[in-house]
């Protein structure tokens, strides 16, 4: 009996030893090492205060800020323990009915504004956490923000523009802007990402 249990016990700690310690040390150095801003959270700080992540997304509902893609995630929006999309077809009658009501919505912000709304505006991520939008989702609400602000739409487009990322390797994705530091750019305070 012994002969048997020990190997067994010896294979347990061993395997516990390489797959529960060491791999996880050496992945999170490589990490660390690699990519330190995102291995440390992304954080982004506002004078010295953390006030958010660059990887994920917050939810934004005054008409004086740009609006980021909806979160799926339960019980609140944008729950990061709780990353997932919705797994609601097209087809399905809970989906129409919260694109129609997120449609509502961007219309009651903003009545005056008929050019099409965007999808990335109406439809949850697979990850429910999507920091950024389109840039057509930001230029669909500019006008929006601009007038809430009392501000030029030239000035608010300028501010898009600067904090717009670019395809990934000049070709992959498309080009996007970060609703976070966007919104904060508006209010003027200055952001130290970490």
């Amino acid at each position: 009996m012994i002969s048997t249990i020990r190997p067994a016990l010896v294979l347990f700690a061993g395997l516990t030893l390489a797959c529960g310690v060491l791999y996880p040390l050496a992945i999170t150095g490589v990490g660390a090492a690699a990519f330190p801003q995102q291995a440390a959270g992304s954080m982004i700080e506002v004078g010295g205060k953390a006030v958010g992540s660059s990887l994920i997304g917050q939810q934004f509902t005054s008409p004086k800020y740009f609006w980021g893609r909806p979160s799926a995630t339960g019980p609140m929006p944008y729950n990061a323990s709780a990353s997932s999309g919705s797994n609601q077809g097209p087809l399905n009658p809970a989906f129409t009915d919260a694109v129609k009501a997120r449609i509502e919505a961007l219309q009651a912000a903003d009545p005056a504004n008929s050019a099409p709304i965007p999808v990335d505006l109406v439809t949850a991520s697979g990850s429910g956490l999507d920091p950024e939008v389109s840039l057509a989702a930001a230029e669909y609400q500019l006008n929006r923000v601009a007038a809430q602000r009392r501000m030029a739409p030239e000035q608010v487009r300028a501010l898009v523009q600067q904090h717009a990322g670019r395809q990934y390797f000049g070709f992959f994705g498309e080009p996007r802007v970060n609703v976070l530091e966007l919104n904060l750019a508006l209010d003027g305070k200055t952001t130290h990402t970490r």
